[in-house]
């Protein structure tokens, strides 16, 4: 049973279980979420935000979740600002968002606007009860696809995939290696919240060793992250020390080498990987141990959505997806049938869809093409390596060759022959011209704000 659209995310919280066994911890501090029941964090100027829209802008994700389980239902309007946002942006922002007030823990120069800081939780003064709205929440896109976006969601809409239970222990602890203030990482925030349990935050600058160590003392038992947030976590030894019920995957394609790792690392758990985006939502969560979904889903109409393949990427509609982009001029979110293309090719073998890559990511040589995620695939099933990243280089001949960048699992291991046993490997596997024309090992690779592997399309 999904949450129904007329609560507040703090009245869904507070039914789903009992707060005294509840917190919400980040690397400096533990909130419990029985705190906050009569309390404010932004004392008198709380009726100063009923029915503003609002920009929030935090320091850190506690902040921010703080601030969302009280601003839902009170702002109209609440646009959630990513940690990577500069503050130069913020006047287009509130312009396009037509927001008057900020709330923010930070200093902001030359900022134009009313800021209310929020504070640590105290009682409510005076009468708490104020009429509630229907709050819009305004996300921004990962980017992925050309300049980012702000898309709007209600909570109805954000909180579609989640199942209403009351959990009578309040004993199950959910953490994500995302910035809750992107689609993918406020996802597992509204799991924890609303399923009843308490969420471990992740900090930005925060060594993955460490934040591993804070979840596993916390005793995590469902963690999330891209396949790129994994096999970074995979190369520490602290990934061992947490021993989850769920491992989730999101973000990117989930190839069949990732899947195997944490298969391998976390033997009792389930592993799963899910296909979400900003605009569309949480559309499906596959456990088989597979890569890719099956071809049935297609054929499928679950609680409302549907999928389609139309030139060969991923359709989906859905009552999860974004109504709409903020600001004049913007093209629709899904087409006149309803649905959203989210440019993701996908190729049929047998009974089983796979992902190709993205459609804007295709690499032309000599008028042949090239998905890098398809390479990618192929060369993370050599034991020796940990992640890879292939791109394109200018060739004059033929326009461009493939190349790839290589993290090996051991450091210490002979990168070069690992390099000729990869080219040997993609020569048996791939067509000639996707077979890298070099390969080279490298110590780390670049990942976006969003935990994606960072390509130059990104």
């Amino acid at each position: 049973m999904s949450p129904p659209d007329h609560a507040s995310l703090w009245e869904l919280t507070a039914a789903a279980g009992p707060l005294a066994r509840r917190f919400l911890l980040d690397e400096h501090a533990r909130v419990g979420l029985d705190s906050l029941t009569g309390a404010t964090i932004f004392g008198a100027q709380r009726e100063r935000l009923h029915g503003e829209n609002v920009v929030l802008t935090t320091g850190t994700q506690l902040a921010t979740t703080l601030a969302l389980l009280e601003l839902d239902g009170l702002a109209r309007r609440i646009v959630l600002c990513p940690p990577d946002l500069g503050p130069q942006h913020l006047p287009g922002v509130m312009a396009t968002a037509d927001a008057r007030i900020v709330v923010s823990d930070q200093a902001i120069p030359d900022l134009q606007a009313p800021c209310i800081v929020p504070g640590v939780p105290v009682p409510v003064a005076g009468p708490a009860d104020v009429p509630r709205l229907a709050s819009e929440w305004a996300l921004f896109t990962s980017g992925t696809t050309g300049p980012p976006k702000m898309a709007i969601h209600s909570l109805h809409s954000l909180t579609g995939a989640i199942a209403r239970t009351t959990n009578a222990s309040g004993e199950k602890v959910w953490s994500t290696f995302y910035d809750i203030r992107r689609y993918g990482g406020l996802q597992i925030l509204l799991r924890a919240l609303i399923g009843g349990g308490s969420m471990v935050l992740s900090g930005s600058e925060e060594p993955v060793s460490d934040f591993l160590a804070r979840a596993a003392a916390a005793g995590v038992s469902f963690i999330s992250g891209t396949p790129t947030h994994w096999r970074r976590a995979l190369l520490s030894p602290a990934a061992r020390a947490i021993a989850p019920q769920d491992v989730r995957l999101s973000g990117e394609m989930a190839d069949q080498a990732i899947l195997d790792k944490l298969r391998q690392t976390y033997p009792t758990a389930r592993v799963a990987h899910a296909f979400a985006s900003t605009e569309a939502g949480v559309a499906f969560e596959i456990a088989d141990g597979r890569a890719g979904f099956p071809a049935s889903l297609l054929s499928e109409d679950r609680n409302g959505i549907s999928l389609r393949v139309q030139d060969d990427t991923l359709r989906i509609r859905s009552p999860r997806a974004a109504s709409r982009y903020l600001g004049e001029g913007m093209e629709p979110i899904a087409d006149a049938e309803g649905f959203v293309d989210t440019k993701d090719l996908v190729e049929l073998r047998e009974d089983r869809y796979h992902f190709a890559g993205r459609r804007d990511g295709v690499i032309n040589v000599g008028g042949l093409k090239v998905h890098p995620e398809e390479v990618e695939a192929v060369i993370n099933r050599h034991p020796g390596v940990e992640m890879s990243l292939v791109k394109a280089r200018r060739s004059p001949i033929i326009g461009a060759i493939v190349v790839a960048d290589i993290v090996l699992a051991d450091p210490a291991a002979a990168g070069k022959q690992v390099e000729a046993e990869i080219l040997d490997l993609c020569r048996d596997t791939l067509a000639a011209h996707k077979v890298p024309a070099t390969v080279r090992v490298v110590p780390s690779l670049d990942m976006t704000p969003s935990g994606k592997l960072r390509r130059a399309r990104a």
